[in-house]
C-alpha cells in the first residue's frame, strides 16, 4: 500500500513540476548547422528551428512565434 501511495505522489509531482510550455516539444541538436549564431536545435514535433547561445535547448515552444 505504501508503494502505491508513493507512486501516486510521484506522478502528481511530475505533473505539477513539469514545464508545460515545452511538453510537446522534442528538441534535437543539429550539429550540421552550428556556427557563429550558436547551437542549432530543431523540434521533431513541430519542425521549429532555433539557435541558442547557451548550447542548451530552448525553454519555450517557438512553433507559433513569428520569425523576424
Amino acid at each position: 500500500m505504501l508503494i502505491v501511495v508513493g507512486l501516486i505522489i510521484a506522478f502528481i509531482l511530475v505533473l505539477i513540476l513539469s514545464n508545460r510550455r515545452t511538453r510537446a516539444c522534442r528538441w534535437r541538436a543539429d550539429r550540421r548547422l552550428d556556427g557563429e549564431a550558436g547551437t542549432c536545435f530543431k523540434c521533431m514535433t513541430c519542425g521549429a528551428q532555433v539557435f541558442t547561445s547557451t548550447g542548451k535547448p530552448p525553454l519555450d515552444c517557438v512553433a507559433n512565434t513569428p520569425q523576424s
